[in-house]
């Protein structure tokens, strides 16, 4: 699992603090000197870091910005707050998922478009998760080994029959029958 990063901006008492028990952290640490200096190493598409500074002046994203103007701290809450805040931006993320025109919300399962919403089972997510992700068309024997782990000596209808309930739901709620597409080469969005 990858390990979520904290930039440290401009607070270099608090990074050498962390720096000194990095290991027993559950995220990585990085240190800038100021905010041009962390955007100059970093690309726009900082959504999924945690930026921590003792300024409120920054100019990023305020979602991913956590600031300690009110010190003391101890070093157990500040970990501690550091680990809610990267699971509150977790939770934000899986909220909002858009794909080919639709927004998918991990966090209560439901598939909408326009006003119009459809509760999708795990399994369901899942499969369109990983046809959006690998945008190459997917064959029913890669479908049954990296979906439902499945050995390809195995024969079973299962991925037809999931994919053709799961166009089925679709097509029906919000009449849009291509959103996931059949070929001969195989599934994919």
């Amino acid at each position: 699992m990858n390990k979520h990063n904290v930039n440290i901006i401009n607070f270099n008492l608090l990074y050498e603090i962390l720096y000194e028990i990095k290991e027993k952290l559950s995220f990585t640490i990085s240190k800038y000197e100021n905010e041009k200096d962390f955007l100059d190493h970093n690309d726009k598409n900082y959504g999924d870091c945690l930026i921590i500074s003792n300024s409120k002046k920054l100019n990023l994203i305020k979602k991913n910005l956590l600031v300690f103007d009110n010190l003391p701290l101890s070093i157990n809450k500040l970990i501690e707050l550091i680990n809610i805040n990267f699971i509150r931006l977790k939770f934000n993320h899986q909220s909002k998922i858009n794909i080919k025109g639709f927004e998918l919300n991990l966090n209560s399962k439901f598939f909408s478009k326009n006003n119009i919403e459809l509760k999708l089972t795990e399994k369901e997510i899942e499969l369109i998760l990983y046809l959006d992700l690998n945008k190459n068309k997917h064959s029913v024997l890669d479908l049954q080994k990296n979906i439902w782990g499945y050995a390809s000596d195995l024969e079973t209808h299962t991925v037809e029959t999931h994919i053709y309930r799961l166009r089925k739901k679709i097509g029906d709620k919000f009449k849009d029958k291509n959103f996931i597409i059949s070929s001969n080469e195989g599934y994919y969005i």
